[in-house]
């Protein structure tokens, strides 16, 4: 990694060098990320960065924007919950879940160092309690309709899938799971027991989903930009 100074800010950014032919700036996750063909210099790249400086803070500035936005109101079980921040002579954040609001106590100490990573965290946490309870409910549930069960099961978070069956006949559930209803999840689950007995999406597959529940595109069309 790599910085640059401007006049009230520094620049850092990462450098992916390849047989391309052309030396690009992207923004990932909030990181500055250029490629550049492997013969670019050090130096040329230092003066892209200072050629491009503002865009390059504007779409920064942007990135924080919407990653503030998004930690102000989060989804649990279907409904939208607001996240409402108070600062108190505590020692310990915590988060209390209310008919509307999420309720989080930060120290004040939080004020000067910021909030979003623990706010983050904490919801992480709320998701991980709320997914043991909910997803062994609905597993349960569909156990006793199909009659088959993973012979092991394990809860944790992942980058891309909300939910994975593996060859050794073992479910990893998302906790992000308990964003969607109560619903969604039944068929979530639904969905990956399924998989225990056919591997792949074949007609048969579907014909067992739609058995045990016929109304699952409903359900499946609200995640279909998701893998499970």
């Amino acid at each position: 990694m790599s910085l640059i100074r401007t006049k009230n800010n520094i620049i850092t950014y990462t450098v992916n060098k390849a047989y391309n032919s052309d030396v690009y700036i992207s923004i990932q996750n909030g990181e500055v990320v250029i490629n550049a063909p492997w013969y670019t210099t050090n130096s040329q790249i230092q003066k892209l960065v200072q050629e491009r400086k503002q865009w390059i803070l504007n779409k920064l500035a942007e990135y924080e924007e919407k990653r503030k936005e998004k930690m102000t109101k989060i989804k649990l079980l279907g409904q939208v919950y607001q996240i409402i921040v108070q600062y108190r002579n505590v020692k310990t954040p915590s988060l209390t879940i209310q008919e509307q609001n999420i309720q989080v106590e930060l120290p004040s100490k939080y004020k000067k160092i910021g909030e979003q990573e623990v706010i983050e965290m904490l919801v992480n946490k709320m998701y991980q309690m709320v997914a043991e309870k909910e997803i062994e409910n609905a597993m349960e549930k569909i156990r006793v309709m199909l009659e088959i069960a993973p012979e092991d099961y394990e809860i944790r978070f992942m980058e891309r899938n909300l939910a994975k069956c593996i060859e050794q006949r073992k479910i990893i559930w998302n906790p992000k799971m308990v964003t969607y209803s109560k619903e969604t999840i039944e068929y979530i689950v639904l969905h990956e027991f399924c998989h225990l007995r056919y591997k792949n999406h074949t007609k048969s597959f579907y014909q067992m989903l739609e058995k045990y529940m016929p109304n699952y595109e409903k359900y499946a069309k609200e995640i279909s930009n998701l893998q499970y």
